[in-house]
């Protein structure tokens, strides 16, 4: 096991490298346009053509090509990201303070949807054809059509009309105030994790259905073993190959992607943020956040993979 995971990690230099170099590559889309966009706010009585000339130096790049991406892999090797146009902060640090929302309401969601998606699906699996059956695929299927900003509105609808209860305004850490904080992420992560589960459970539910037709299955029902027996020792585990690549795939649009939930319930998070930089032509800190969300998500799979090897150990040795 040791050997396969090794394995993984030394596949995963390349692709991370790879990741290095189409972010650095991105941001020399427009040339000269990031220079001329500094240098708006930075004329100090010079002329334009000398106040784009100053940046440049500044940012490095005056140098040539080859140079300037040398110097990029360096500083990034080092953890320097650069510094915000914007708030003149390190994108570093800008990222590590509003990180930890983004985070929290990713995994929140994950949490709602796997505690959701999982013993519907088994249900819905071994209760095929069933009113059961038809109540869970006709709701996932509702989950997967309604979009999430439209059923946190109607949470907050009902929250308000029927208790007359409204989510906090300021946003507390999970380790400064538990209730406070539960409160601002349940509603977010509720609806937020509706979708994600619907996916989850549709393509559970499909997998299961296939592996309960395998010969091995039907010997373990035939030797008279329970159902749960049969479902959690010998179906869930090659039924859950698939799903667990989609979770993974999951995992980084969840924590990247919840730009309109973060504004409707006032979260200082990564998504809003990276929104107004990319507005605002923040091209330091859009060039951060994207490194770092494609970093995760290479480091996302390679927990995927590493789970194959546990749910099939065939997989370590091929």
């Amino acid at each position: 096991m040791s050997q396969y995971i090794a394995k993984r990690l030394l596949l995963n230099v390349p692709v991370i490298f790879l990741v290095f170099t189409l972010v650095f590559l991105a941001g020399h889309i427009r040339p000269g346009f990031a220079e001329q966009r500094a240098a708006q706010g930075s004329m100090g009585g010079r002329s334009y053509e000398e106040a784009v000339a100053a940046i440049r130096a500044e940012l490095g790049t005056d140098k040539p090509f080859w140079k300037q991406y040398v110097f990029y892999l360096r500083d990034v090797l080092k953890a320097d990201l650069g510094t915000s146009w914007i708030t003149n902060r390190s994108v570093l640090s800008e990222i590590k303070n509003r990180a930890g929302p983004s985070v929290e309401l990713g995994l929140l969601q994950l949490v709602v949807a796997l505690l959701v998606s999982v013993p519907v699906g088994i249900i819905a699996a071994v209760r095929q054809d069933t009113w059961l059956d038809y109540v869970f695929r006709f709701g996932s299927v509702l989950g997967l059509a309604v979009p999430s900003f439209y059923l946190a509105t109607l949470f907050i609808i009902v929250a308000f009309n029927g208790i007359g209860w409204t989510p906090p305004v300021a946003y507390h850490g999970p380790f400064e105030d538990l209730r406070a904080n539960l409160e601002k992420m349940a509603l977010p992560a509720i609806a937020g994790g509706v979708a994600t589960g619907a996916v989850i459970m549709r393509l559970l539910r499909s997998q299961l259905l296939e592996v309960l037709r395998q010969d091995y299955v039907r010997t373990a029902w035939a030797k008279g073993l329970r159902e749960r027996t049969v479902i959690v020792r010998h179906a869930m585990k090659n039924a859950l190959i698939p799903v667990v690549t989609v979770i993974g795939l999951l995992v980084g649009s969840l924590v990247g992607g919840n730009v309109v939930l973060e504004t409707m319930f006032a979260l200082p998070g990564m998504g809003q943020f990276v929104v107004v930089s990319f507005l605002n032509n923040d091209l330091p800190m859009v060039q951060g956040v994207v490194l770092i969300l494609g970093t995760v998500l290479v480091l996302t799979n390679t927990v995927v993979d590493i789970s194959y090897a546990w749910l099939d150990p065939r997989i370590r040795y091929r």
